[in-house]
């Protein structure tokens, strides 16, 4: 049986990727690597347990249909997608043609070739739009809700697929599971190209801390996020390979931080001394996002398990190591 990983150079693809190896797995690996770095697949791509196979091919073309026809993977995990929210603001049309056209274009293929399930990386911090305070840690059900709107494209993006996922359940005998991700960092997040990347206030901080210079903060720094360590996101992937079948859940710490506390962590951590410098808040962005976790928990046996600190600290240790 032969597993595929969509996204699979990407930061938390490439996590996925050597967990799944270290099971015994038969991976398949995807990437157009417009993102994604073949040097994140370098310990998979020398792996002496498990097997591992690479395409450079991008979701939406008919090259990886071709490819999903002639291997038919059993399972699919769906990480690929345009996750910059200025760039989905700049550009929806951009954005939709890779996260809903692309995501199409691979349902339709694996329900061709007899795929059994798909395990889909949706986004917590975008689908459920601004919620009301009185509503946070945000719950799945929200998601129903009328004020549940996405305030950029690519939140819309990650919402509007969920109805094609129920669909192939429904009539073409396609499973899912739909894992709304909080805000995800760790060793690989590397934000040196594309500092826009959802999630990645991190990793950004962490640069340029070790650069010795000041951190940006857009906004007064009150706005919160719900902060997940990748090793503890990869195993909510893994459960969901047999768990979880046709439900959208909650993957997050159901921690609200916000990002001045964030900075604060990281420069006692690094020992920076720099102020941050404050600017305007960006468009597209919510100001508070704190997701639920219970349903993971009961559904998929599932629950964060790396605390803040020691997530940053080794995080930390992996920049300094690479900055060397």
């Amino acid at each position: 049986m032969s597993v595929m990983v969509t996204g699979a150079g990407g930061f938390i693809g490439s996590h996925l990727v050597e967990r799944l190896l270290a099971d015994g797995e038969h991976v398949l690996g995807v990437d157009n690597l417009s993102s994604g770095r073949l040097a994140n697949l370098s310990p998979a791509r020398n792996t002496t347990v498990g097997k591992f196979q690479f395409q450079r091919l991008d979701v939406t073309s008919t090259a990886l249909s071709d490819y999903i026809a002639r291997t038919k993977p059993e399972l699919i995990f769906h990480l690929a997608a345009q996750v910059d929210v200025r760039r989905s603001v700049k550009d929806p049309i951009e954005d939709a043609m890779i996260n809903v056209v692309g995501t199409l274009n691979l349902l339709s293929a694996a329900a061709h070739a007899g795929t059994s399930k798909v395990v889909f990386a949706s986004s917590g911090g975008c689908i459920y739009g601004e919620p009301d305070e009185t509503r946070l840690p945000v719950t799945e059900d929200e998601i129903f809700g009328s004020d549940a709107v996405p305030m950029s494209p690519y939140g819309v993006s990650k919402k509007i697929v969920l109805d094609y996922f129920r669909y192939f359940r429904t009539v073409g005998q396609l499973d899912y599971t739909a894992l709304a991700l909080s805000n995800v960092y760790g060793p690989r997040q590397e934000p040196a190209t594309q500092v826009g990347l959802e999630g990645q206030v991190v990793a950004i901080f962490l640069k340029r801390m070790l650069a010795r210079r000041p951190c940006t903060i857009y906004g007064d720094g009150s706005q919160t996020r719900d902060f997940l360590y990748v090793d503890d996101v990869v195993a909510a992937f893994l459960a969901a390979r047999s768990r979880g079948g046709g439900e959208l859940i909650n993957v997050g710490s159901g921690r609200e931080v916000s990002i001045r506390e964030l900075h604060d962590r990281l420069a006692e951590l690094t020992s920076t001394r720099s102020e941050p410098i404050y600017s305007a808040p960006r468009t597209g962005e919510v100001s508070r996002i704190v997701v639920d976790p219970s349903k993971a928990a009961v559904v998929l046996g599932w629950q964060a398990t790396v605390e803040l600190d020691e997530g940053l600290r080794q995080t930390y240790a992996w920049f300094r190591a690479a900055d060397r």
